[in-house]
């Protein structure tokens, strides 16, 4: 589905669909705010069983609210998924649980100790360490977290979809654009946008070729990050490379240091 947004302007609406396979649906979420600093949402719709991913900051709740509401009833979110705890990814979950204190908060354990701090410490928490790492939904359709430490939390994760094979990457591979698509086209010119997020926040190289040895075996057609493009098919490996590469964060800080 991806692929076939390249190469057109693309109109983004209150139900940009990034993938359909019958009733088992991935939309776009993302605010519509001319800023390069972009936050993108995502909601995974499994029949009326609905996940949002990286729901965002409190700021744009009721815009992202207003897209879920076209699309399914607020009472088939049944959870959230919470890369990290930063305030842009996960503030917004005070307002969802205010809506159903049902909802399950799917996060890493590290990131569960700092999210009660935005106000509401009860609530349902699914670890991803558990299970085998995974979230099933009822039609068996299954998620597969991949941890992703200091990249650029300790308890940092992204979130595989076995159906769509579309990796839900968080803060990897995010990238800072005023010029934003919804869909990377070059991505050589693209590496400098994430140039611009991913030398100053993630840890270091150790890290990076850290987590893509973690991705080794998995079948990728596209890569979703909370902030910039989406990168499809014909550039993930080009992104990985980028990223098994990158110099960054203590690499860069403390380069005398360097061996």
């Amino acid at each position: 589905m991806i692929e076939k947004l390249l190469g057109k302007d693309i109109e983004l609406t209150d139900k940009t669909v990034l993938f359909k396979n019958g009733d088992y649906e991935i939309y776009w979420l993302g605010i519509d705010d001319e800023t390069a600093f972009r936050c993108n949402s995502y909601l995974i719709k499994d029949g009326d069983e609905c996940l949002i991913v990286d729901p965002g900051s409190r700021s744009y709740f009721k815009q992202v609210k207003s897209r879920v509401e076209q699309i399914t009833s607020i009472d088939n979110i049944k959870g959230l998924i919470l890369c990290h705890q930063d305030p842009d990814v996960a503030a917004s979950m005070v307002d969802w649980l205010s809506l159903n204190d049902e909802i399950d908060i799917i996060t890493s354990a590290r990131t569960n100790v700092l999210l009660p701090h935005y106000g509401k410490s009860e609530y349902n928490f699914f670890d991803i360490s558990e299970n085998d790492g995974s979230y099933f939904f009822k039609s068996g359709r299954e998620l597969k977290f991949i941890e992703a430490p200091f990249l650029h939390f300790p308890g940092a994760f992204t979130t595989y979809d076995k159906t769509s094979k579309y990796l839900f990457s968080g803060d990897i591979f995010a990238a800072l654009d005023i010029s934003w698509k919804l869909v990377v086209e070059d991505f050589e010119e693209h590496k400098i946008n994430l140039d611009l997020f991913h030398l100053d926040y993630m840890a270091s190289n150790i890290a990076a070729k850290g987590f893509v040895r973690n991705l080794d075996g998995i079948n990728i057609e596209a890569i979703l990050p909370q902030h910039g493009s989406i990168i499809s098919k014909k550039d993930v490996e080009k992104a990985i490379i980028y990223l098994s590469e990158l110099q960054c964060g203590l690499d860069l800080i403390y380069s005398d240091l360097s061996v």
